[in-house]
């Protein structure tokens, strides 16, 4: 019998090139990316640096002209309001850190007698902060199944050979902010 060593499978690490758009804006580029292609991303990221968000503050959301999301909910499914998770006492100082932020800049909404109430999921960041996702678990039960599967956002990608440069960047950018349709906008425990 052949002992065999337990090879350990790392992920791939493309090395990173920071660039300074504006004082205390950078990006990162990928360094494997040909010089002449590099140069025209530096380029084209410092002539339309002004159209990056940095921050929550310059991201004030869509138009409600523009889009409105809906979230229909099956007729004969009863709201359903989770219990609340226990969480460490710094975790809770984060959440309601990142939850004030959010509120100042108008990303959420203070609804009171909530039919629906969803649990906060505390997800560590790498500096030391906290991404706040929720548990919509009995909410997807009660919503209306697609017949249309929606491709991966990385298959979508990686067809396009034009947006190979800058396909990083488009997995490090914070998602869009959508209005809720005003009719039973007090039912929802995100909004």
């Amino acid at each position: 019998m052949v002992e065999q060593e337990d090879e350990q499978i790392l992920p791939y690490r493309e090395s990173l090139e920071i660039v300074s758009l504006k004082e205390g804006k950078e990006v990162k580029i990928g360094t494997e990316i040909a010089t002449k292609t590099k140069q025209d991303l530096i380029e084209l990221l410092r002539e339309f640096k002004d159209i990056f968000v940095w921050s929550y503050q310059d991201m004030p959301g869509l138009s409600t002209s523009i889009m409105v999301h809906r979230l229909p909910i099956k007729e004969d499914c009863k709201p359903v309001q989770q219990k609340l998770r226990r969480m460490k006492p710094d975790v809770v100082l984060k959440i309601k850190e990142e939850v004030k932020r959010q509120f100042n800049v108008g990303f959420l909404q203070e609804i009171k007698y909530l039919d629906w109430v969803a649990n906060i999921i505390p997800v560590p960041k790498k500096d030391g902060k906290v991404r706040m996702c929720m548990d919509y678990w009995d909410l997807n039960k009660a919503s209306p199944k697609d017949n249309f599967l929606l491709p991966h956002i990385d298959t979508l990608v990686n067809r396009l050979e034009v947006m190979r440069p800058i396909q990083k960047s488009i997995y490090e950018t914070p998602a869009h902010c959508y209005s809720i349709e005003e009719e039973g906008k007090d039912d929802r425990p995100w909004y």
